[in-house]
């Protein structure tokens, strides 16, 4: 059963395409790898599985239902099963740990707060930072703050999460850890999980399956040991990391400094 569904998705800024006909399936429970280098269009497409962007044309349907032609209240609903983990982790400074993950449940339920508080603490030892409760987001590093994070984002116990550049801005080591965590909870909670990412290190260790999109379109999906024996050139050069083929090189600062010099 697929959880997830898009067709012929199109969206255009001006006269560029910057989605230009997306087709995928992501299957329920599976880890999905939406990968790609920048300005592909991975981050336009992350904004329209989770409705905060109308496309153009075509469809997204999230467990039989088209998110794309949904009444605004309908969609909020929805959402409530679905968990987000930002880039930046996105916390709140003024709050605690605890508050920054009781967010939702404060916002989306009736429940009273000492059940919120054991929900709490049930998230945090889950993401291995038992005790850290009451601590600001200040007093953590970049990992943890991204684990606080992930943490809020399963809060809602939601059905589907999406994580965006999960292992931006942290070393090889706290990225394992993230990546571990990702892996996990997918298997312990049966959680639908797509991950948008540049990083081929991880991409290869958490996906299920995986596609990669170049120019707005959908390059090639499939399993990571597909992907690693891709016959598609881009798809190659891509994941390693390759100077020479056929995506191009954005020019550098100098070169454009000699090309206006004339």
């Amino acid at each position: 059963m697929n959880t997830i569904e898009v067709r012929n998705l199109i969206k255009r800024y001006q006269d560029r395409a910057v989605l230009d006909g997306i087709n995928l399936s992501i299957k329920k429970g599976e880890t999905f790898v939406i990968m790609g280098g920048s300005g592909c269009g991975k981050s336009t497409l992350l904004r329209h599985l989770i409705g905060s962007e109308k496309p153009d044309n075509g469809e997204i349907f999230i467990n039989e239902k088209n998110i794309t032609a949904m009444p605004q209240k309908e969609l909020d609903e929805l959402r409530k099963k679905i968990g987000i983990l930002y880039q930046s982790g996105a916390l709140l400074n003024s709050l605690t740990v605890g508050e920054n993950i009781a967010l939702p449940l404060v916002e989306h339920t009736k429940l009273a707060p000492d059940i919120i508080e054991i929900i709490i603490k049930m998230k945090l030892e889950l993401v291995g930072l038992t005790g850290f409760e009451n601590l600001k987001p200040a007093e953590l590093s970049g990992g943890m703050k991204k684990r606080v994070g992930l943490a809020r984002a399963i809060a809602m116990d939601p059905e589907i999460v999406f994580y965006d550049e999960p292992g931006a801005g942290l070393d090889p080591v706290v990225t394992g850890v993230i990546d571990k965590l990702i892996k996990d909870l997918s298997q312990k909670l049966n959680i639908t999980s797509i991950v948008v990412t540049h990083e081929m290190t991880s991409a290869f260790r958490i996906a299920d399956r995986m596609a990669m999109l170049y120019n707005g379109k959908v390059v090639q999906v499939g399993t990571p040991s597909e992907i690693k024996n891709s016959a598609n050139p881009i798809v190659q050069q891509f994941i390693t990391g390759s100077p020479d083929g056929p995506i191009p090189l954005r020019r550098s600062g100098d070169e454009y400094l000699k090309i206006l010099s004339g």
